[in-house]
Order: structure tokens, then C-alpha cells, then sequence
């Protein structure tokens, strides 16, 4: 039987006394030869077969051995000498590296041959990456269908006029909003946001106190790192927005579910569990997921507590453009001039959730550990998109478009409570019509909202179980339905979908 030696190279000028087997490279394979090559010498060097301070033959002999071009061989030496396995001594040839990486790091590296995912639990991550790893939504929306809930009308998205607005601000950028900016984001955009909050919401700010962030989620992320310390507690609306509990938990906080009533946050249970909380996330104009608006008094309430205790409010007021009847409410911030409220607004239900922009206004003497924050986290917001979305509101494009906006998503609003009233109205009662881009449909059974969503979504309607908003066991059953996104035709269709499922009777 012939010695398995026989295939490498015997010379004390290869690959030492261990060459290259040359039957590892298959020129069908996808992988580069150059990349199958790098693969072979770096396993070679990790596991031994190639001791430090072994020379390497030349190129020419390496390509000749290996019936490859010579190009190739180069190019796998070349990044092996980059990543320091390898260094090349001038006039004396090619050696393995005498001091490796992986003993640099301290810590030995795997064999590539093992992929990541096989490490599993076994990755060196933190014990909040791992709880914050259940967050993760990586793949569950890759399709569009009806009924699914936070996504406007893309249909009716002003794509020419955003068009123009972006060509517009890509020939007019100067080199200063090329480089470097404030962390706070782009002066234009924020003046432009405060005047739009101060003739819209009522919300007398100014342009020092907007910070421009990557939507609501960012800018939640963003206040909860320049305000709680780990092990804080923090009231959360429950139900309510699974992403604020994520950014939360990123923090260190210890959340604290407090119910939520027909007038919003039980303030009394918040105060029975936690009296001193460090902060309060609420959503008051239209609580999230289920709707319903949170009382004068009750927000007059909640501002006069934090104040006592020395807590913050953080103001989601993700929605309230597109409130059906009479005009916006106005924030907890605009009650109350110097009230320790941070307000949050987003452009993604106005315009679309792949802008990824947002933003905070927060006190004056919160401004420089904001902007401390921000900086730490990705520095600054992208600067064309800024311009372009500035120059949209300047010539009142944007005021027009939710206008137009607010119009639509009321007609499929009423479309989608015509359906339900029609087919379900003994199975689902329809909470949170009011305004926003979603209702909530409550189960009047005991059926499972887990298992009935799941259903749908195997028959092409796209519906989240109110229980998955729950921190503690749930009190409501239902199904959060949105409508913004979907002609009236393709609503009544997934209505009829859902009563088929609902009654599997009638099938």
C-alpha cells in the first residue's frame, strides 16, 4: 500500500517536513482555489503540521506542485502574511510566523472546517446577549401580507417626491455635512422637526433639545442608557411594545409590568410595586398595542409623581398623526413646561420604516449626557437622508402627505371594523379604532391567540397574539390587526380568511 507521504512534497525547501496534500483541492468547488489553498496552510499551521519558523517553497514550486496558476498561490500566501500565520523574510523566502495570532489572543482558534453556529451556547457572549438573543426577529418578515400590523401604506409612499427631495439634497451636500457631525444630528433637520412639533403638537421646543436618532427603537435605546444604571427598575406598560422591553433589558433595568386600564397606565399598581422607579415608558396618546388614550388627569398624575420621586418619562408617541377625530392630544411634555418627560417621535409610520429615522427632545440639562450617549453608540445619524427629509418638510410635503395619509387610513380602518362587525362580531371586539395604523381584535372565547395567529399565518394573513406583549401570565386574548398597508379588498379577504378560521364549522 502506498505511504500516504506519497502525495506531499519531500524537500526541506517545501512546506517543511509536511507539505501541501494536493488532492484538497477541488477546482469544482464554489470556494476559490486561492481560498481553499489559505484553509489548507492555516490548518496546517494551527494544528502542528507546520512548525514555526518552517520555510515555504517558492511560489513557482507551490504552483507547479499543486497544478494551479501561480496567482493563485500568491494570493493565499499574500493574506496569510496579512493575518500574520505567515511572514515573508526579504532575500530568505516565506516562514510560518514564529509568533502566531491565536497566541497573541491567548486563546486557541477553531479549525474553519467548524462553523460558527455549531458553537451554539457554547460562544463567549453575556448573559444579557443571550437573554436579549429571544429578541431577535431575524427573518420573521420577509413578505408583506395583509393584516400585518406597524407598516404604512407603501402603496401611497410619495416615491417621486421623496426621489426628487433626495436628488435634490445629493447635489447640494457641502463637504462640511460630509464629514463629522454633531451627534445631536443635522441643525437644518432638527430645526425643521421642532417648528413641526411646536405648530403640530403643541410642544414648545427648540432645536438644541432634538437629537435625530434610527426611529423610535434607537431613541429608546438612547434614554435608557444615559438614565438607568443596571439593577433600576423601570415601569412598562403592560400589555405593551416588546421593543422598549428589549432596550430596557440592553440597559441592565429591572422592568416592572404595570396593567393598563380603559383610561392607560394604572399609576396606583405602578406605585404599589415600585414606588421609586427610576422611569416610566408610556405610550398615552395611543397605548400600544391595545389603543386606548390615557386620561388628563391620570397623565397630570403621572407627571406630578415623577416629579416627587425624582423618576423620568420616557413618551413613545409612536402614532398620533393619524388620529381620526379632532387633532393630535397633546404630549405630557407640552402640559407641563420643565416636566422630567423625554419625548419620542418617529418618521416611520409617517413615511416608512426602512428610513430609520426618528428622534428625542430632551430637557436642556439632559442635553450633553445625551449627546455623550450618542456618541458612544454610532456617533451620528446618516447625513443624506437627513437633508432630503429636511427639504420635505420645509416645502410641506410631509405636513401634506399625513394629511392625505391620515384620510386613507381612516377609510381602512372603517373597512376592516365593516368586515369584522359583519362576519366575526360574536367572536372579536375591536379595541384602539381611533387613530394609529392597527386595532386590537379581542377573543370573546377561550380560544388560544397563540395558536389562531400561527393558523393564519399558515393561510397568508399576517396577525401578532396580544399575548406576546405580556411580561406576566396575560390577561387578554386577542389579535393585533393592522390595516394601513392593505387595499380594502385584500382586508376583507384576510377578514374572511380569519372567519374560516374562527369557525372551522362553516369550512
Amino acid at each position: 500500500m502506498q505511504d500516504d507521504r506519497s502525495t506531499r512534497r519531500q524537500s526541506h525547501n517545501g512546506l517543511g517536513e509536511v507539505g501541501v496534500p494536493a488532492s484538497k483541492l477541488d477546482g469544482n468547488s464554489p470556494r476559490p482555489l486561492y481560498l481553499q489553498l489559505y484553509d489548507l496552510i492555516r490548518c496546517d499551521v494551527l494544528e502542528g503540521r507546520l512548525s514555526p519558523g518552517s520555510r515555504l517553497s517558492s511560489s513557482r514550486s507551490l504552483a507547479s506542485d499543486l497544478s494551479v496558476s501561480r496567482n493563485t498561490v500568491l494570493s493565499a500566501v499574500e493574506q496569510l502574511v496579512a493575518e500574520g500565520y505567515l511572514e515573508s523574510r526579504l532575500g530568505a523566502g516565506t516562514f510560518v510566523s514564529t509568533e502566531l495570532p491565536e497566541d497573541l489572543l491567548g486563546s486557541p482558534i477553531e479549525s474553519p472546517s467548524v462553523p460558527l453556529q455549531a458553537k451554539g451556547q457554547s460562544a463567549r457572549t453575556s448573559q444579557r446577549g443571550q437573554v436579549l438573543r429571544a429578541f431577535s426577529s431575524i427573518g420573521t418578515h420577509p413578505v408583506l401580507r395583509p393584516l400585518q400590523a406597524g407598516a404604512p401604506a407603501y402603496d401611497e409612499l410619495p416615491r417621486e417626491t421623496w426621489g426628487r427631495a433626495v436628488s435634490r439634497a445629493l447635489r447640494t451636500l457641502v463637504d462640511d455635512q460630509l464629514d463629522y457631525a454633531d451627534p445631536r444630528g443635522s441643525l437644518r433637520l432638527r430645526t425643521a422637526v421642532a417648528s413641526h412639533l411646536r405648530s403640530l403638537r403643541g410642544l414648545n421646543c427648540s432645536s438644541e433639545q432634538i437629537f435625530i436618532v434610527g426611529g423610535s427603537q434607537q431613541a429608546i435605546g438612547l434614554a435608557a442608557h444615559a438614565l438607568i444604571d443596571p439593577g433600576d427598575q423601570v415601569w412598562v406598560e403592560e400589555p405593551g411594545y416588546i421593543g422598549a422591553k428589549a432596550a430596557f433589558i440592553g440597559a441592565g433595568a429591572r422592568l416592572v409590568p404595570v396593567p393598563v386600564g380603559d383610561h392607560g397606565l394604572e399609576l396606583e399598581e405602578g406605585r404599589q410595586r415600585a414606588p421609586h422607579a427610576r422611569l416610566v415608558y408610556v405610550t398615552p396618546s395611543h397605548q400600544y398595542p391595545l389603543g386606548m388614550t390615557m386620561s388628563l388627569r391620570r397623565r397630570l398624575e403621572l407627571i406630578a409623581w415623577a416629579r416627587r420621586t425624582g423618576g423620568w418619562i420616557l413618551e413613545d408617541d409612536y402614532d398620533s398623526e393619524f388620529r381620526f377625530a379632532g387633532r393630535p392630544l397633546a404630549p405630557l411634555a407640552a402640559l407641563d413646561p420643565g416636566s422630567p418627560v423625554i419625548y419620542v417621535g418617529t418618521f416611520s409610520k409617517v413615511l416608512f420604516p426602512g428610513l430609520r429615522l426618528g428622534y428625542l427632545v430632551v430637557p436642556l440639562e439632559l442635553v450633553e449626557v445625551f449627546a455623550g450617549v450618542r456618541f458612544a453608540a454610532d456617533r451620528q445619524p446618516p447625513s443624506l437622508e437627513q437633508l432630503a427629509l429636511a427639504l420635505l418638510m420645509e416645502d410641506g410635503s410631509l405636513v401634506r402627505h399625513i394629511r392625505r395619509m391620515r384620510a386613507l387610513y381612516h377609510r381602512r380602518s372603517t373597512v376592516l371594523g365593516q368586515a369584522v362587525a359583519e362576519s366575526l362580531p360574536d367572536v372579536l371586539q375591536l379595541t384602539g379604532s381611533a387613530a394609529g395604523l392597527h386595532v386590537v381584535g379581542l377573543l370573546r372565547s377561550s380560544r388560544s391567540d397563540t395558536e389562531i395567529a400561527a393558523t393564519a399565518a399558515e393561510h397568508g394573513v399576517s396577525t401578532v397574539a396580544l399575548s406576546r406583549y405580556f411580561l406576566e401570565a396575560p390577561t387578554a386574548s386577542g389579535l393585533v390587526l393592522g390595516f394601513a398597508a392593505f387595499e380594502e379588498r385584500a382586508i376583507r379577504a384576510a377578514v374572511r380568511t380569519l372567519d374560516q378560521i374562527l369557525r372551522p364549522e362553516k369550512e
